[in-house]
């Protein structure tokens, strides 16, 4: 399977996004809940409809960033959200992308990617994040499998691509999952090293 522009576009053009929660995660906007600084620069990488970056633009933050290979995923989100800056909308590969940001927020991105990427993932976003920029988000905690997206994984993989370039502040299951997700997330905090 060829997970490229077109898979994805596809995927948007015949409504089969059931990743899709119509809203920010529970665990990612009580995460944004806490920050205090409105003017980081903020990533939100394969970001489908953004609700997350929605939320972050009504409660004021205003260097927030998205970037997804699928134009109808942007088209989308522009047509729900107006007043979001256009030249923030990055219709792009994520491995090409060249920036610098304080945060990057992960939500159903790393689960999407072939399997064989994460390693370069890792890499991309420590390349992408200023000093002591912070990666944060979800990660799926299930068996990794031949089939998806999503594919899954488990903590002791990812440290693995993660432990060399990140200091991690917590990789553990996340509390307050939707329901349906109870017990197959991760909420992960790597700060870079």
């Amino acid at each position: 399977m060829n997970l490229d522009k077109d898979f994805w576009n596809n995927r948007y053009a015949g409504n089969q996004i059931g990743w899709d929660l119509g809203a920010p995660s529970t665990p990612l906007k009580e995460f944004v809940d806490t920050l205090e600084d409105k003017s980081i620069r903020i990533l939100i990488p394969g970001c489908g409809n953004a609700y997350e970056a929605e939320y972050l633009h009504q409660q004021g933050f205003e260097n927030v960033f998205v970037i997804d290979i699928a134009p109808l995923a942007l088209e989308g989100f522009k047509k729900r959200v107006p007043e979001f800056p256009a030249d923030h909308l990055i219709l792009g590969d994520f491995f090409e992308h060249e920036a610098e940001y304080d945060l990057i927020l992960e939500q159903t991105f790393f689960c999407a990617l072939d399997p064989k990427l994460r390693s370069d993932y890792a890499k991309k976003m420590h390349d992408l994040l200023a000093p002591n920029g912070k990666l944060a988000g979800v990660m799926f905690c299930f068996e990794l499998t031949e089939q998806g997206p999503p594919f899954g994984g488990s903590a002791t993989e990812y440290e693995g691509y993660f432990g060399e370039l990140f200091e991690i502040k917590s990789m553990q299951p996340c509390l307050n999952s939707i329901k349906p997700r109870l017990g197959n997330e991760l909420w992960v905090e790597l700060l870079k090293n």
